[in-house]
């Protein structure tokens, strides 16, 4: 892959304290003319924040949403599967000839190839506990809008809430229960944020959905086997599942 510097004006850099000289990139840069929602949390999710930001992540995609997040571990990765490698742009904290965390290896490779890396820093530049806050600030500006899926009351996520603050960015959370993700809850107390409760109604904010793929749904329709269906689709099988369109049982597919 080659990694080239943007060589054009960014509107969304004057939110940003200082705006950056350099901004390196790889892959898609038309992405960063279209309509954008950043999404951050935890690295340790519970099973419904990962559940409901893939579904939120997938939601704003199909309606021509481009979702920009750090490529970290947790809400970062579920955020950039959910809308699929060619709507994401994933901001790094070292320079893009690294693929970091190892673990996000092949979704960040994907991302290079079908949608955008960016990043501060030049190639061979390792992360260090001040880039990932200059990432921070980036993923930040880049978004209409902030959506927090979870945090805790220390998470690292909460800096992005104050860059969301600073730059008068509205921010969005997910409902939880009392005792979980206790910083987002602060944050609906506080009225800093405001709380997702339906996620089709708020991404039919950002335009219409787009028609669902009829060849897929057509051939889940005759209820194949999984073994079939994988060989005709691949991943886009799995992705139904997560998505609560089909169901996979005894070897088998099946619309909802």
């Amino acid at each position: 892959m080659s990694y080239k510097l943007i060589d054009f004006e960014i509107d969304e850099l004057q939110y940003m304290q200082k705006k950056p000289k350099k901004i390196w990139y790889s892959g898609n840069r038309e992405l960063l003319f279209k309509k954008k929602v950043s999404i951050v949390g935890t690295r340790r999710p519970n099973s419904y924040t990962k559940d409901y930001t893939y579904k939120l992540a997938s939601a704003l995609a199909k309606r021509g949403v481009i979702i920009v997040s750090g490529a970290a571990m947790g809400v970062d990765a579920i955020a950039h599967r959910g809308a699929g490698a060619k709507n994401t742009i994933a901001v790094m904290a070292n320079g893009l000839d690294i693929k970091y965390p190892a673990v996000n290896k092949n979704l960040i490779e994907d991302i290079e190839r079908e949608g955008l890396l960016l990043s501060f820093f030049e190639p061979g530049f390792k992360a260090t506990k001040w880039s990932f806050v200059l990432r921070n600030e980036l993923v930040v500006a880049l978004g209409d809008i902030l959506i927090v899926s979870e945090a805790d009351l220390n998470s690292g996520s909460l800096r992005s809430v104050e860059y969301a603050l600073e730059m008068n960015k509205e921010i969005y959370v997910l409902p939880h229960r009392l005792s979980d993700s206790l910083g987002t809850n602060n944050l609906l107390k506080e009225g800093l944020a405001k709380a997702i409760y339906d996620i089709d109604e708020f991404a039919n904010r950002f335009g219409k959905l787009e028609q669902k793929e009829d060849e897929f749904l057509k051939f889940i329709s005759l209820n194949p086997t999984l073994d079939e269906a994988l060989e005709k689709f691949g991943q886009r099988v799995y992705e139904a599942e997560l998505e609560g369109i089909i169901n996979i049982e005894n070897g088998k597919c099946y619309l909802k």
